[in-house]
């Protein structure tokens, strides 16, 4: 069954993550995508491992883990952009299609004649998405830059991780992330827009900083409201306890009951309604104030209670509450099986499994059981 983008055509010049995981998205919606690579070596990104697909390590053609989960769905053609053929190759393909996809440093294709205005003018339909560290103007434009600089630049290090800790990096690359779904949502906004005649072909600029600013959304918002620079919580709420993460007697839970109706059924549960009815904390304003007298209180209270048992009688008090899983615990969670995340995928150098794209239409086919690309597997039949 097709996508919802069937006959759309993206051409994709990305490497690494943000255009990639933008690509993908595309082509998970049914868009044929045509990722553009470096004859014999590829996105760089494929050597990123190990682990490999199909390992032992083959000698050319490699598909570490990392390129395998923002690729799926693509078709990969070798171009050399340095080349005059090369960079005719890319304009034939960018004639036919609908959007092209670049996250080179600002100015970097030019030296290759496959600018914006290059590409325009053999197809001036064209989408031209160009996703950036640092955006196409500005004193920084020309800078190289990776997911950590943007993650520190923007604000996100300086929120994250314990009070009084060295800056905590989020552990996944978290703004090439945003930065894909925003591109995609960019470029699905600007096909619109030409489709209704209003636009024609248009350029989208893209900066990871930008993203990663806007990531910091309430916490930006806190700080142009009140000039106060916030600063790291750990896992606990600004504004707003007894949530955050508690230790129980035999692992961790996250418990959120700032309100103040949830905060006396936490009571209840374990044992100290004495708490809900003290006035220093019966009320969430009071409790924030007074936080440093009252959190060892619920700690202490915590400290002897198993996570399941404590986990179970919250739930069935209508607390929102979790166990803290690693990724083995969360992959077997029952839950996590019925909604069945996980796909697997006939690669061809063997089958894998996957996660799966989490949109689930009620009638639109999502196309993630599609392998990511064996390099330059379509140069035969695209690159006449």
């Amino acid at each position: 069954m097709a996508g919802p983008l069937a006959g759309i055509r993206v051409v994709e010049l990305g490497r690494f993550v943000a255009a990639p995981w933008c690509g993908q998205m595309l082509a998970d919606l049914g868009a044929e995508v045509i990722k553009v690579e470096q004859p014999g070596q590829g996105d760089q990104i494929r050597q990123y491992g190990p682990p490999f697909v199909g390992e032992p390590y083959p000698a050319e053609g490699l598909t570490s883990s990392y390129f395998a989960c923002c690729n799926r769905g693509k078709r990969s053609v070798e171009i050399d952009l340095a080349t005059a053929e090369g960079q005719e190759q890319v304009k034939a393909l960018a004639r036919g299609a609908d959007a092209l996809l670049e996250n080179f440093k600002a100015g970097h294709l030019r030296r290759f004649g496959l600018h914006e205005e290059a590409i325009r003018a053999v197809a001036p339909q064209i989408i031209y998405l160009s996703i950036s560290g640092f955006g196409q103007s500005g004193p920084y434009s020309d800078r190289p830059g990776l997911d950590s600089v943007f993650q520190a630049m923007g604000g996100l290090m300086s929120v994250t991780g314990e009070p009084g800790a060295p800056p905590t990096k989020i552990g996944v690359t978290i703004v090439d992330l945003i930065t894909g779904l925003y591109g995609a949502i960019a470029v699905l906004a600007a096909l619109r827009a030409r489709e209704m005649g209003g636009a024609g072909g248009q350029s989208i600029d893209l900066a990871l900083l930008d993203v990663a600013i806007a990531a910091m959304s309430h916490r930006a918002q806190d700080y142009l409201l009140t000039g106060d620079v916030p600063r790291a919580s750990g896992t606990a709420t600004v504004g707003s306890t007894p949530a955050q993460v508690f230790r129980a007697a035999d692992g961790w839970i996250n418990i959120q009951a700032g309100d103040d109706r949830n905060f006396k059924r936490l009571c209840e549960v374990i044992g100290r309604e004495d708490l809900a009815d003290d006035p220093r904390y019966a009320r969430r304003l009071e409790r924030w104030k007074n936080r440093a007298e009252f959190l060892p209180e619920i700690e202490d209270a915590l400290a002897g209670r198993e996570v399941r048992s404590l986990y179970e009688q919250l739930t069935r008090k209508g607390l929102v509450c979790s166990p803290i899983y690693t990724l083995d615990q969360t992959f077997s969670d029952p839950h996590v099986i019925h909604r069945d995340v996980l796909r697997t995928i006939e690669h061809p150098r063997g089958t894998i499994r996957s996660v799966r794209n989490p949109i689930r239409f009620s009638k639109s086919h999502i196309q993630d059981e599609r392998p990511s690309p064996m390099l330059g597997e379509g140069n035969r039949e695209l690159l006449r």
